[in-house]
């Protein structure tokens, strides 16, 4: 008898895979070498890059865009809905994560808002505006705190970007 409260893996195709359980909505597109973790939210017409890592219990709202090698951590959270709950579409406001951003765990992004290019958002951070390229930012609300170079040097070189 299969455990039921064991994950599978799903092949999505193009060497992605999702762990289940987890949800993945209608319209989203999903690129090429990406995992998602189990109990992991994938709203509707997102665009999820390649190589983007997904860990459980994520939360992408309705409209997000993942650009490539993006990591999001476990239980962060991308929001759209800027009036909650507006119950309109119109009222959304789309986030963007460009190239090599990294949100850690338990992070939080409101909406209509972009993260920039191997920008990093730390764990359990709120982001109320816009995180520039090149930037790692944390607290609540999030500000800088240093530059991506100077976090690459802290971790010894080791660069996921």
């Amino acid at each position: 008898m299969k455990n039921t409260l064991s994950g599978e893996r799903i092949d999505l195709g193009n060497s992605s895979s999702a762990w289940w359980p987890c949800h993945v909505g209608k319209n989203t597109i999903i690129g090429t070498n990406c995992n998602i973790g189990s109990m992991a939210h994938i709203g509707r017409d997102c665009i999820i890059g390649d190589n983007v890592r997904i860990q459980g219990g994520a939360y992408v709202a309705d409209l997000t865009e993942i650009n490539d090698d993006v990591f999001l951590g476990p239980n962060c959270t991308i929001l759209n809905d800027k009036y909650p709950p507006s119950g309109s579409k119109s009222l959304w406001a789309k986030v963007v994560l460009r190239k090599g951003s990294v949100l850690g765990g338990g992070a939080t992004v409101n909406p209509g808002l972009t993260i920039g290019e191997n920008a990093i958002l730390g764990s359990g951070s709120v982001l109320t505006k816009n995180l520039p390229d090149d930037e790692v930012w944390a607290g609540n609300p999030a500000r800088f705190l240093m530059t991506r170079k100077e976090y690459e040097e802290k971790r010894g070189g080791k660069s996921n970007a």
